[in-house]
């Protein structure tokens, strides 16, 4: 279960007060600048028994995203298109504010973002993922799972989701049986990702923008601003979150911090897909 909003712990206002003064002199309560990101660390293929997956660092936020390929049946709309499904779940012992039950609103809210993002952009080649036009499709499940939260959860799983799908498999399939079914272990390409895609979060703090927010400055935002991006620097969708207004020069800076961010979450990515590719490559020859 994620984290409500009578849930969230009051921060002190002398801790409120002094993230404010650091602010004002161009550092955070963490020792960063204020356009810096928290150290990256992706590790692809953590689960040894998923289609794809990803473990990410960001920061002491900590995050992993698994990706199951199963058989399933098309939208009506979408007769022959494969189908992705994001969910997302926040694991009681990943903060003390957390407690066991179903996802709520913040969950959805994770899963919703990075899902448009793929969805609208179509970021998947879905139409090569038909098995049996209009009756058999091959259905992807993104399962976000956070297992540390200290901030910024949305880019953490986006970062996740990224690399999982990028060292994604698509397993083989029997197309003669009846019904047809899926060879589990026997992989026969990579997932058809047409584009790259990722999200970078800027909190406003009182009159200043900070990328990738820590779970105090969350806490004590005016809001956030999610910004998803195509690799080519496109925008794939705006999530806004908080109770503070944000003008439309807020909001035209909050993407140019955002665009600068989301490069780098894009090459920290490239360098680790790239990485694994080649550790598999030397192991099967």
């Amino acid at each position: 279960m994620s984290l409500t909003p009578s849930q969230i712990p009051l921060v002190p206002k002398v801790k409120k007060d002094t993230i404010i003064s650091l602010l004002e002199e161009g550092k955070r309560i963490d020792g960063r600048k204020l356009d810096e990101v928290r150290p990256i660390k992706i590790e692809p293929g953590y689960v040894e028994k998923a289609d794809g997956s990803a473990l990410v660092r960001l920061g002491e936020t900590v995050v992993l995203a698994g990706i199951k390929i199963e058989l399933g049946t098309p939208y009506p709309d979408s007769p022959n298109e494969g189908i992705m499904m994001v969910n997302a779940e926040f694991v009681p012992v990943a903060s003390p504010y957390f407690e066991p039950g179903p996802p709520d609103e913040n969950a959805f809210e994770l899963a919703r973002v990075i899902d448009r993002s793929f969805r609208e952009t179509h970021a998947i080649k879905l139409d090569e993922l038909v098995v049996v036009p209009g009756q058999k499709v091959l259905v992807i499940w993104d399962d976000i799972y956070v297992l540390n939260h200290a901030g910024n959860l949305i880019d953490a799983g986006a970062i996740a989701t990224l690399a999982a799908l990028a060292t994604t498999r698509v397993p083989s399939v029997d197309k003669d049986a009846d019904p047809p079914i899926i060879k589990r272990f026997e992989y026969e390409k990579e997932l058809p990702m047409e584009k790259m895609v990722i999200t970078a979060t800027i909190a406003k703090i009182g009159q200043h923008l900070v990328v990738d927010p820590n779970d105090e400055e969350e806490s004590v935002a005016d809001s956030r601003l999610s910004v998803s991006f195509v690799r080519d620097g496109t925008i794939a969708g705006l999530q806004k979150m908080g109770e503070g207004a944000l003008e439309p020069s807020d909001v035209d800076d909050m993407i140019e911090l955002g665009w600068k961010t989301a490069k780098k979450y894009f090459d920290e990515i490239e360098k680790a897909v790239t990485s694994y590719k080649r550790m598999l490559k030397n192991n099967a020859t």
